[in-house]
C-alpha cells in the first residue's frame, strides 16, 4: 500500500503536447499543476519566457497556459515549463500557409509526423530527477544538490520512480538520516509484495550502502544492470531502526528495446548489422552482430514493406512449424527461411518441447494460488505418481523443516500433505514441491483480519497550550490506521504539529501546544471500524473557587489566608501592600492542588497590612486585609467583678462564619480578681431550626421560653483535648474547633464567674460548606447531536447561595469526564450540542457556591443523539388507475445512526390541509399502492422516513394525481436479440421475455404456425408488464415460428419470433475407397441423413494404423465430400473414417471404412546373411579380489569384489565357512559384475575370514579376506603425534595447524572436537565412514 506521506512523482495532473500550427497562427499550449499557487516557469532554447507581445503567459487556479501570437518559422524548436523538481519538454513545428494541417488542441493526441510511420510526434517528455539516459542507463534518485530532501519519517531522500530500456541499467537510492540513531538503520528492498532482493544480488542486483561522516547521512542504493522486461512492476524499500519503522512504495517501468528499422526473423538468425533503417550493410558482415534468439517470437509493431521474394510470408509461424515437424526436417526449414545458427534453434526448441512434456512425477499439482485468513491453517496437497517417491517442500527457495507443530507433513497413499498452522504474514510466500527433478509451485496468500477498535477514543477538554494526546487500542500490532480531523486526513508535517506514535496494539495522536485552530472531531479508521473523539480548545480562564478573607488576630497567634483557584497547576506571588512577600522562618507560602496558603506564625503589630495573592499568568487579585487585635490590660482593684472584653456593642457579637473543614478558634479576652472561672456551653435547639441571622440572647432565650416556638437546651463543654476543646489562661479563654463540620453550627454561650460577680456572652457561629449534589439530571429533546439537559437544585446549599452549576459529560465507555461549561450556569436547564450521533453519553452537574464546588450528580440515564432521517429522494407515480395510484420512491440521502424503521404515507385533496394516512403504521418497502381512491379526484400525496428519533421531513408530489384509468395503446416492446432467428442447443431451457405496454391491462395470445399452443412442454407466464414464453427442455419439434398478439379492446400488437433448437449431425454415409496409389488413398462420402437442423460448418478425417488403432486426425473443418489421404507408410495397413460438424460440435458416430487398405511395398526380396555361431561361455575368475579390513565396531562396513563370467555365476558369501545368505544382518548386492557385502553395525565377534564364491556351467572361483572389527575407544596420543605424523603423511613441508572443516589431499574432513581431546574427527570419502574419532589416519588415506 502506497505511504501516506509519500510525494506525488510529477507536479503537472496534465502536460502540454506538441503541436505543428500554421504560420501567422496563434499556439497554446496548456499546463495544469496537481495544487494551486505552484510557481511554473516557462522556457524556451533554456531560457525563461517573460510577458511581452510575442509571448502570453495566464494562470487561472491551477491551469497555466503560453500562448505564442503571430508564429512564425523563428519561432520553431523545443520549449519546456517547469515545476519545483519537474520538467516537461515539448515542440512546436510551423508549417507553410499552402500546408496547413488543422491545428491539434492542446490535449489531442499526437499525430504522426510524415516519413516516419508508425511513430508518433514527439510528445512531451517530463524530465525528473532520474530520467532514462540514451545508453539505457539511468538513476531514479541522483546524488546532486537539485534532489529534493523528505523530511518524512526516517528518509531525508525517498526513491522515485524509474525508467529504463531493457538492457539498460538503474539505480535507486534511498537517504536515512543517522544524527539521532545510535546503531545503523536496517533496511531492507522487496520487489512485489514479499520477494526480498537480498536474496536475488548476483550479476543483475546489487545492493550498496555508504555512510557520510560529514552530513550524518546513510546512503542505500539498489542497482539494476542489463534490465529486462519482467524487472517491471512495484518495489518497496523499508527501513527500521529499534523504535521507528518507515517504507516506500516505488515503480519500475521497463521499455522494449525497439531499434530504427525493420526487425524480421531471417535478421535475428543472420548476426548482421543494422544501420540506416535495419538494411544489411554487407554480406561479408555475418559476425559483426549479436544473436538475440528470443526476438524471433516478439512481435514487432515497426513494420516496413519487405521484397516478398526474400522472405517467408508473414503470416506464417517459423516455431509451429518447427514443433510439427520431425527432427529429419529442421535442415531444410532452416534453409528454407534463411536461418543459418542451428545451434541456437536447436537449443530454443528444445526448450519450447520440454515445456510441453508431460509430468511423469505428479498426477495432481498444486493450484496456482491459495488464500487464507491469519491465525486459520492450510492444506497443500499433490498426488504423486510413485508413491514411494521421496517429497521436499521449499519455501521461497529454502527447503522447510519440521519444528514444533507450525508445519506438519502427511503421507496417504500417493498424497502429500503439508499443513501450515497458525499462519502468519511471514507465511506468506511461494511454495514448491520438489520431486526428483521435478517440482510444482503455488503461490500463499495470507489475508489478514479487520483490525477492530477494542478501546475507542475519548473526548478531550484542554486549554490554550496544553498538550493533548488521543489514545486508541486495536486488536492487531503493527495495524494500519489513518487519522483524521474533521474527516480530512492527517499527515506529518514540517513543524511536527501531528506526532503520531504506535506502542503495540495502541495508536496515539499527540499534539503538543493546542490551539483554538485544532478543536474539531478526530477520527481513527482501520479496516475493520473506525472511532471518533471531540477535541474542545478554550481560552485559559482562571476561576476563584475560595477568595481570601480578612483576617482579626491577636498577638503571638497565626494567620492563615487560604484560596482555591480552578487550575492545580497555576502559581502565583503572595505581596504584602504591593509588595513582593519573601517567605521566612516565620512567614510560610504553600501550595497543595488549587489551594494556595501563607501562614504568618506569632503575628505582630508590624503584620497588619493588605496582601494579595496574583496568579501568574492571569489579569486578577484576590486581596484581604490581616486587623491585630491589641489587647489592653487596665489596672483594676483586687476585688474586680469578671468580665468579657468583646468588641461587640449591645453584648450581641456578630455572627461568627467558618468554612466547614477548615479550623474554628475563638479567642475570649477576660479579666476579673480573682481569676474567673470560664464556662463554654452550646445551646441545642429543640424544636424550629434556627433560623439564619442573630441568635436570641439570654433575655430573649428567658422570654421564650414560655413560647411553643423555641425550645433551647444547653451543651456543657469542658474538654481540654480533643476536636472541639477549650483552654483558659489568666487573661482569656480559648475555645477551638479542629476541622469544622455542619454539627458544629450554634450559639455558643461564654460565662464567667468569680466571687464579686459574672459576666456573658453569646457567640453565634455559621459553617459553611459546599453544596450537596444535586439529583441526576435529566434528558429531553435528543436530537441529531444535541439534547436539552435539566436538573434540581440541591436539597442543601452549604449555608451560601447557590452561584451557578457546571455541566459535565463523557461517552458511556470512558472514564474521562469532559467540562461543558467555564461560565456557571444560572439556569436549570442548558442545551447540549456538538455530540456524535450514534455514540452513548451519560451527563453529570455539579453546584458552585462561595466555598466552592459540590461532588459531582450521579450520572443521567445513557442517552443516544439521533437525528431523524432526511426526505425520502425521486418520489414518482408509477401507475393510475381509476381506484387506485401506484407510487415508488428511493431511500433517503442521510439514515443517521438511529437506522430506519420505515416510511409513512399520506394524502389529501388539492385546496385541503387535513392530510389522510394511506397505510396503517409503516411499511418497509420502497413501493405503495393506494387502494380505494374516489375517481376523478385529484390528490397530493408526501412520504416520511421514520427511526427511532422520529419522523424525517416529508417528500410531496410535485403536481396533483388525478385518480382516473389512463387508455394506453397496446405495444410491444421486442429486444433486439429476439428480432432474429433464436437458436437453442437440445435440451436447453428457452426462456424468452418480451415487454410490453398497454392500459388497462391487455390481453396476451400466443400461437404457432397459426396454430394455439397446446401441451405441457410449452407454458405461458403474463403480467402487468411482460409476457414469457418457458420451454424447460427444447426438443426439435419445438422449432418454429411463434406470434403474440396484445390486445386491447379493437386495439392490438403483434410480433413474431423464429425459433430454431438445433442438435449435432448425423455422421456421413458410405465413405468408401476410391483408389490407392504410392502413398497416397482417395476417399469419398455422402452427406449426412440429418444435419441437425442447422448448417454443416464441415467434416474431420482421420486415419488409423491397423495395428496400433490409434486415431490421428488428418483434415479438420474440410467442406468437400471427396478428399486424398497422403504421407502413409509402404506396407502399412490403415482405416479411416470422418465426423460431420456444426454449430453444435461434431457427430457422436463417425462412418468408418469397413475394411482396411494396405499400402503394396515394392518386389525386393531380403536375403539375410549367414554368421558363424560362437561360443561365448566363460567360467568364472574374479578381476579384483576382496582386500582385507579394520573397521570399528558400530559403524556399518562393506566388502567389495569384482566377478566376470559366461553365463552369469551364482554368488555365494561365507564367513568362516558358514553362508551368509540367511542372515538377516548382511546384505548381498550384485551390479554389473560388482559384488557388495554390507555388514549393519558390526561388533567384535563379526571378524573372521570372509569367502565370495562365484559358481556357473564352466567352473567356480572364490576368493577371501580378513576382517577385523575394533572396540570403538581408541588410545590418545599427543596432539604432537598427530599433526606430526599425519601431516608427514600427507607430505607436507612442516606440520600446520588443523584449521576446522579444512579439506586435505586424501579428500578427508577434519573437524576440531569441543573440548579438544587431542583427537580430530576424519569423514574420508573412501571409507564412507563420517564421524570417527581417530589418533592416526586410517589405512585409506
Amino acid at each position: 500500500m502506497p505511504e501516506p506521506g509519500k510525494k506525488p512523482v510529477s507536479a503537472f495532473s496534465k502536460k502540454p503536447r506538441s503541436v505543428e500550427v500554421a504560420a501567422g497562427s496563434p499556439a497554446v499550449f496548456e499546463a495544469e499543476t496537481e495544487r494551486a499557487g505552484v510557481k511554473v516557469r516557462w522556457q524556451r532554447a533554456g531560457s525563461d519566457i517573460s510577458p511581452s507581445d510575442k509571448y502570453g503567459l495566464a494562470v487561472e487556479g491551477t491551469r497555466h497556459t503560453l500562448t505564442v501570437r503571430d508564429v512564425g518559422p523563428a519561432d520553431q524548436g523545443s520549449y519546456a515549463v517547469i515545476a519545483g523538481s519537474s520538467k516537461v519538454k515539448f515542440d512546436l513545428k510551423v508549417l507553410e500557409a499552402g500546408k496547413a494541417e488543422p491545428v491539434p488542441g492542446p490535449a489531442s493526441a499526437p499525430t504522426e509526423a510524415p516519413g516516419a510511420p508508425g511513430e508518433a510526434l514527439a510528445s512531451a517528455t517530463e524530465v525528473e530527477g532520474g530520467s532514462p539516459s540514451p545508453e539505457g542507463s539511468s538513476s531514479a534518485a541522483p546524488d546532486g544538490p537539485s534532489a529534493p530532501d523528505d523530511p518524512i519519517g526516517l528518509f531525508v531522500m525517498r526513491p522515485q520512480d524509474g525508467e529504463v530500456t531493457v538492457g539498460g541499467s538503474i539505480t535507486f537510492s534511498a537517504r536515512v538520516a543517522g544524527a539521532s540513531l545510535l546503531k545503523p538503520p536496517v533496511v531492507k528492498w522487496f520487489k512485489g509484495k514479499w520477494v526480498d532482493l537480498s536474496s536475488k544480488v548476483g550479476q543483475h542486483l546489487q545492493l550498496h550502502d555508504t555512510y557520510d561522516r560529514a552530513s550524518k547521512v546513510y546512503l542505500f542504493e539498489l542497482h539494476i544492470t542489463d534490465a529486462q522486461t519482467t524487472f517491471a512492476g512495484g518495489y518497496r524499500c523499508e527501513v527500521s531502526t529499534k523504535d521507528k519503522f518507515d517504507s516506500c512504495n516505488f515503480n519500475l517501468i521497463v521499455h522494449e528495446a525497439i531499434g530504427p528499422g525493420d526487425l524480421d526473423l531471417r535478421s535475428t538468425f543472420r548476426r548482421t548489422s543494422l544501420a540506416g533503417g535495419g538494411r544489411r550493410i554487407s554480406d561479408s558482415h555475418e559476425d559483426a552482430g549479436t544473436l538475440d534468439f528470443s526476438s524471433l517470437l516478439r512481435k514487432s509493431s515497426f513494420r516496413t514493406p519487405r521484397d516478398p521474394k526474400l522472405e517467408a510470408p508473414v503470416e506464417e509461424d517459423v516455431w509451429e512449424i518447427l514443433r510439427h515437424a520431425p527432427p529429419s526436417e529442421y535442415e531444410r526449414i532452416a534453409f528454407q527461411h534463411g536461418i543459418t545458427d542451428l545451434r541456437g534453434m536447436l537449443k530454443r526448441l528444445k526448450g519450447i518441447k520440454r515445456d510441453e512434456k508431460k509430468s511423469t512425477a505428479f498426477q495432481k499439482k498444486l493450484q496456482p494460488a491459495y488464500q487464507v485468513s491469519k491465525g486459520h491453517k492450510i492444506r497443500l496437497m499433490v498426488e504423486l505418481a510413485d508413491p514411494d517417491a521421496e517429497v521436499k517442500w521449499l519455501k521461497n527457495g529454502q527447503e522447510i523443516q519440521m519444528s514444533g507443530s507450525k508445519y506438519i507433513f502427511e503421507s496417504i497413499g500417493t498424497k502429500r500433505m503439508l499443513t501450515i498452522s497458525q499462519c502468519s504474514l511471514a507465511d506468506d510466500a511461494a511454495y514448491q514441491c520438489v520431486v526428483g527433478g521435478e517440482k510444482c509451485s503455488t503461490e500463499l496468500f495470507v489475508k489478514e483480519p479487520p483490525v477492530l477498535i477494542t478501546r475507542p477514543l475519548e473526548d478531550q477538554l484542554v486549554m490554550v497550550g496544553q498538550r493533548v494526546e488521543f489514545e486508541c487500542e486495536v486488536s492487531e500490532e503493527g495495524a494500519q490506521v489513518k487519522w483524521l480531523k474533521d474527516g480530512v486526513e492527517l499527515t506529518r508535517e514540517e513543524t511536527f504539529k501531528y506526532r503520531f506514535k504506535k506502542d503495540g496494539q495502541k495508536h496515539h495522536l499527540i499534539i503538543n501546544e493546542a490551539t483554538l485552530e485544532d478543536a474539531g472531531h478526530y477520527a481513527l479508521h482501520t479496516s475493520g471500524g473506525q472511532a471518533l473523539a471531540e477535541l474542545i480548545v478554550q481560552e485559559k480562564k482562571l476561576e476563584v473557587y475560595q477568595s481570601i478573607a480578612d483576617l482579626t488576630v491577636g498577638a503571638k497567634d497565626q494567620a492563615v489566608f487560604k484560596c482555591e483557584v480552578s487550575d492545580e497547576n497555576v502559581r502565583g506571588v503572595w505581596l504584602k501592600n504591593g509588595k513582593e512577600l519573601v517567605p521566612d522562618s516565620r512567614i510560610k507560602v504553600s501550595h497543595i492542588g488549587r489551594v494556595h496558603k501563607l501562614t504568618i506564625d506569632d503575628v505582630t503589630p508590624a503584620d497588619e497590612a493588605d496582601y494579595s495573592f496574583v496568579p501568574e499568568g492571569f489579569a486578577c487579585n484576590l486581596s484581604a486585609k490581616l486587623h491585630f487585635m491589641e489587647v489592653k490590660i487596665d489596672f483594676v482593684p483586687r476585688q474586680e467583678p469578671p468580665k468579657i472584653h468583646l468588641d461587640c456593642p449591645g453584648r450581641k457579637p456578630d455572627t461568627i462564619v467558618v468554612v466547614a473543614g477548615n479550623k474554628l478558634r475563638l479567642d475570649v479576652p477576660i479579666s476579673g480578681d480573682p481569676a474567673p472561672t470560664v464556662i463554654w456551653q452550646k445551646t441545642i435547639t429543640k424544636g424550629n431550626k434556627i433560623p439564619a441571622g442573630p441568635a436570641p440572647d439570654a433575655d430573649a432565650a428567658g422570654d421564650s421560653g414560655a413560647s411553643d416556638e423555641w425550645v433551647f437546651d444547653r451543651k456543657l463543654l469542658c474538654e481540654t483535648e480533643g476536636r472541639v476543646r477549650v483552654e483558659t489562661t489568666k487573661d482569656r479563654s480559648i475555645f477551638t474547633v479542629e476541622g469544622a463540620e455542619k454539627e458544629d453550627e450554634g450559639v455558643y454561650v461564654v460565662t464567667v464567674k468569680n466571687p464579686v460577680g459574672e459576666d456573658q456572652v453569646n457567640l453565634t457561629v455559621k459553617v459553611i460548606d459546599v453544596p450537596d449534589a444535586p439529583a441526576a439530571p435529566k434528558i429531553s429533546n435528543v436530537g441529531e447531536d444535541s439534547c436539552t439537559v435539566q436538573w434540581e437544585p440541591p436539597a442543601y446549599d452549604g449555608g451560601q447561595p447557590v452561584l451557578g452549576y457546571i455541566l459535565e459529560r463523557k461517552k458511556k465507555k470512558s472514564y474521562r469526564w469532559m467540562r461543558l461549561n467555564f461560565d456557571l450556569l444560572r439556569e436549570l436547564s442548558l442545551e447540549a450540542r456538538r455530540m456524535i450521533e450514534g455514540v452513548v453519553y451519560e451527563m453529570r452537574v455539579y453546584a458552585v457556591n462561595a466555598v466552592g464546588m459540590s461532588r459531582p450528580s450521579p450520572a443521567s440515564q445513557p442517552f443516544m443523539p439521533i437525528g431523524p432521517p432526511s426526505e425520502p429522494t425521486h418520489l414518482a407515480v408509477e401507475d393510475v388507475s381509476d381506484t387506485t395510484v401506484s407510487l415508488k420512491w428511493r431511500p433517503p440521502e442521510r439514515v443517521g445512526a438511529g437506522g430506519l424503521d420505515g416510511y409513512s404515507l399520506e394524502y389529501c385533496r388539492e385546496g385541503c390541509s387535513e392530510w389522510v394516512d394511506a397505510l396503517q403504521g409503516l411499511t418497509e418497502r420502497t413501493t405503495m399502492l393506494v387502494k380505494d381512491l374516489p375517481t376523478g379526484a385529484r390528490l397530493l400525496f408526501r412520504v416520511r422516513a421514520h427511526n427511532v428519533a422520529g419522523p424525517g421531513a416529508p417528500v410531496t408530489t410535485k403536481e396533483p394525481v388525478t385518480v382516473q384509468e389512463i387508455l394506453q395503446r397496446p405495444r410491444l416492446q421486442l429486444p433486439r436479440h429476439l428480432r432474429q432467428t433464436i437458436q437453442r442447443k437440445v435440451g436447453e431451457p428457452v426462456n424468452l421475455l418480451i415487454p410490453f405496454q398497454g392500459k388497462p391491462r391487455p390481453q396476451v395470445t400466443w400461437t404457432k404456425e397459426g396454430q394455439p399452443l397446446a401441451g405441457e412442454e410449452v407454458s405461458i407466464r403474463n403480467s402487468p408488464t411482460d409476457t414469457i414464453l418457458f420451454i424447460r427442455a427444447a426438443r426439435r419439434a419445438h422449432s418454429g415460428t411463434y406470434q403474440v398478439t396484445l390486445r386491447i379492446e379493437n386495439m392490438e400488437d403483434k410480433a413474431e419470433l423464429v425459433l430454431q433448437v438445433i442438435d449435432k449431425p448425423s455422421p456421413p454415409q458410405d465413405i468408401r475407397v476410391i483408389e490407392t496409389w504410392g502413398f497416397n488413398v482417395a476417399l469419398e462420402w455422402k452427406p449426412p441423413q440429418d444435419d441437425g437442423n442447422t448448417e454443416l460448418w464441415g467434416y474431420t478425417v482421420q486415419k488409423a494404423d491397423k495395428r496400433t488403432m490409434e486415431w490421428f486426425t488428418v483434415l479438420e473443418h474440410y467442406r468437400r465430400t471427396h478428399c486424398v489421404v497422403s504421407e502413409l507408410v509402404i506396407g502399412n495397413g490403415y482405416y479411416f473414417r470422418v465426423f460431420s460438424h456444426n454449430t453444435v460440435g461434431p457427430s457422436d458416430r463417425a462412418s468408418t471404412t469397413k475394411e482396411p487398405v494396405f499400402i503394396p511395398r515394392p518386389a525386393i526380396k531380403y536375403e539375410p546373411p549367414s554368421y558363424k555361431a560362437l561360443d561365448f561361455s566363460e567360467a568364472p575368475s574374479f578381476t579384483r579380489p576382496l582386500v582385507n579390513r579394520s573397521v570399528i565396531a558400530g559403524y556399518n562396513t562393506t566388502l567389495c569384489c569384482a566377478v566376470r563370467g559366461s553365463p552369469k555365476p551364482q554368488i555365494s558369501w561365507f564367513k568362516n565357512g558358514l553362508d551368509l545368505g540367511k542372515d538377516a544382518r548382511f546384505r548381498m548386492f550384485s551390479k554389473q559384475g560388482v559384488l557388495t557385502l554390507e555388514i549393519r553395525k558390526p561388533c567384535p565377534f563379526d571378524g573372521g575370514v570372509y569367502v565370495c564364491r562365484a559358481t556357473n556351467l564352466q567352473g567356480e572361483a572364490q576368493c577371501e579376506c580378513r576382517l577385523e572389527v575394533r572396540a570403538a575407544t581408541l588410545a590418545r596420543e599427543s596432539s604432537d603425534f598427530v599433526t606430526s605424523r599425519w601431516y608427514k603423511l600427507l607430505d607436507f613441508a612442516a606440520p600446520p595447524s588443523l584449521p576446522e572443516g579444512r579439506l586435505l589431499s586424501c579428500s578427508a574432513s577434519v573437524t576440531r572436537l569441543a573440548p579438544w581431546d587431542g583427537r580430530y574427527n576424519w569423514m574420508p570419502a573412501m571409507c564412507q565412514e563420517p564421524g570417527r574419532k581417530l589418533d592416526k589416519p586410517p589405512s585409506c588415506c
